[in-house]
């Protein structure tokens, strides 16, 4: 019998394990159950992979998505692992072929969606194939506390309790509560003493909050970081397109993802960013949840989500190999107006949208903290923490600028027109609009009207936003919220504070590197003569790795984390040419 690690290098190309792998596995072994919590991008695939190498008969992964259950069969397969999924996608005929194929012990991993287990001819494999043990992935969704809840996986907990003789179990996740952990494990009988979590921290991630003249930051850093994959999630399709339209206007390798769109257009925007030939993707929620493409080096979200859990997974997506990311959240407080509807719009109980409401205020909070922005998350998952230094708190060394004046000028206006209404019409005083309304209520007449006409109304509103966000002004509830200003603006129109503003500033995530460059094409190409995405080839981080040490043999090239005997006898020859090319 091989041994773990022997399996892991030859395998997988790694020489040692990631925090928390070896004894989650060990448990699996044991044929014990076990919640296993780690981040996005931590290594959670390779706890159920490895182990099911290694015991007999079949290993169930229960997974929500048909994207990740394709992307890992494949990864599984290139590897020289027998896997295969069931789901929604295949033909009658196809289904038939697989659970035949799982019955004659002819695969390894079987990936299926929850509701499979309720059907009759899934229920005779039960009984007639020897069940290693069952992955649950995403395993948070069995909670009606997490942010994802899934009915299907409460009903795939009763199913679980028939099968005979009772498999092992392991549960794992990125995002759970220390509530969420706890349902978690009474609903698989899993026993809390079996936990193994590796901390929520992702070490590679700079986390970001930029609060002002998003449209023009967001131009700005897609095109300093044009070679560079990523992802801009917005809470709407009439936002994804309003995005859209405008990074393709600047000429921008981008494609689009949601609920609006065809499936066929979906499907097709989908692997044409898989195969790295759009370099970012604009897209609603509906986007990203399993897809485990690992060279994304950016997760934007250009509006605030509704909670953290969400947040921290979909920005999880980003540097899933490992290299150094950024997770940005570009915050304005009407796009909390978005989400407030949704909570209303949601056929709830009044208990779980005061749930939900305190999860947005937590969010929000998110966006105003001066700490570290990684502490701070760490905190909502029950966690200690230290300062990360990477993120924006930590470094904030940008320049500050005094707006006391423009400040003055905006808390006068919002005074003058008696604190009754919204950020639009303020801007159309301040810049001396002829809008109707303004005529209505005289607005006109006042000492403020035009104060500010210099500046376009898009400026004077981001510049609203930025006051709002810093508690200048105080907005109210409700979808269209009025201005107040409180004591904190007070003090400033009385010239007892001044007001600072500090400019957000663009950097290159990833320095150019001219043989990276190389192997990164020619990953393309072999990928695109097979069909498949170029991160299954190899990840960015072992091109990386590569391009560092520059292996001249097959010995050498083995010693890079991710080239496994599979992989080396598939492309070692090809990279090892690039590799050895003397430079002119």
């Amino acid at each position: 019998m091989h041994s773990l690690q022997q399996l892991l290098e030859e395998k997988f190309g790694y020489t040692n394990f990631r925090k928390g792998q070896e004894a989650i596995i060990q448990k699996v072994l044991d044929h014990e159950s076990v919640l296993g919590i780690m981040p996005t991008g931590g290594g959670k695939s390779i706890c159920y992979q490895l182990p099911a190498l290694m015991l007999e008969g079949l290993t169930l992964v229960v997974s929500p998505l048909i994207s990740l259950m394709k992307d890992q069969v494949d990864s599984l397969n290139e590897m020289g692992i027998k896997a295969a999924y069931i789901n929604s996608s295949l033909t009658y005929p196809e289904i038939k072929e697989r659970l035949y194929e799982a019955a004659s012990g002819r695969i390894k991993l079987l990936y299926i969606a929850p509701e499979r287990f309720a059907s009759e001819d899934f229920q005779r494999l039960l009984k007639n194939v020897a069940i290693a043990f069952v992955a649950i992935d995403e395993a948070h969704c069995i909670s009606q506390w997490g942010h994802d809840f899934r009915p299907s996986y409460l009903e795939l907990a009763e199913s679980l309790k028939k099968i005979e003789p009772r498999p092992a179990i392991i549960a794992l996740t990125a995002t759970a509560t220390p509530q969420v952990s706890k349902d978690i494990c009474q609903l698989l009988d899993i026993p809390e003493s079996n936990q193994v979590k590796t901390g929520f921290a992702r070490e590679n991630l700079a986390f970001q909050v930029i609060k002002d003249q998003k449209d023009t930051y967001l131009l700005q850093y897609l095109k300093v970081n044009k070679d560079q994959s990523g992802i801009i999630y917005a809470s709407t399709r009439k936002e994804v397109e309003r995005i859209y339209a405008i990074l393709k206007h600047a000429e921008l390798s981008v494609g689009r993802y949601h609920g609006g769109l065809t499936e066929e257009e979906r499907s097709e925007n989908q692997e044409a960013f898989l195969f790295d030939r759009l370099q970012v993707m604009v897209a609603t929620n509906a986007f990203g949840m399993g897809i485990n493409k690992s060279n994304v080096r950016f997760v934007i979200h250009a509006q605030i989500p509704g909670n953290i859990e969400s947040y921290y997974q979909e920005a999880g997506r980003a540097g899933r190999d490992g290299l150094a990311s950024e997770a940005i959240l570009l915050y304005a407080p009407r796009d909390l107006q978005i989400q407030k509807f949704f909570i209303e719009q949601s056929e709830s109980t009044q208990e779980y949208k005061h749930h939900e409401y305190d999860k947005l205020r937590a969010m929000n909070q998110y966006a105003h903290t001066q700490s570290c922005l990684q502490t701070y998350i760490l905190h909502y998952f029950g966690e200690e923490g230290r300062d990360c230094g990477r993120c924006s708190n930590c470094l904030d060394d940008r320049e500050a600028v005094d707006i006391t004046e423009d400040t003055q000028k905006i808390l006068s206006c919002v005074k003058r027109m008696g604190e009754r209404f919204g950020k639009s019409l303020v801007s159309q005083v301040l810049t001396g609009s002829n809008n109707q309304r303004i005529e209505q209520w005289h607005f006109n007449q006042l000492t403020t009207y035009g104060l500010m006409k210099e500046k376009s109304q898009k400026e004077v509103s981001q510049l609203i936003d930025y006051l709002t966000a810093e508690r200048y002004l105080q907005p109210s509830e409700g979808q269209f919220p009025l201005l107040t200003v409180p004591a904190k603006g007070v003090a400033v129109l009385l010239g007892k504070q001044k007001v600072f503003r500090k400019q957000a500033s663009v950097k290159q995530l990833v320095i150019d590197d001219e043989l990276f460059d190389k192997l990164r094409t020619l990953r393309r190409d072999l990928a695109q003569a097979q069909n498949m995405p170029p991160y299954i080839v190899f990840s960015d981080s072992t091109l990386k790795e590569m391009a560092e040490k520059r292996p001249q043999n097959t010995l050498e090239m083995l010693q890079i984390k991710g080239v496994g005997q599979s992989k080396l006898t598939k492309y070692g020859e090809d990279f090892l040419a690039v590799l050895t090319q003397k430079e002119d």
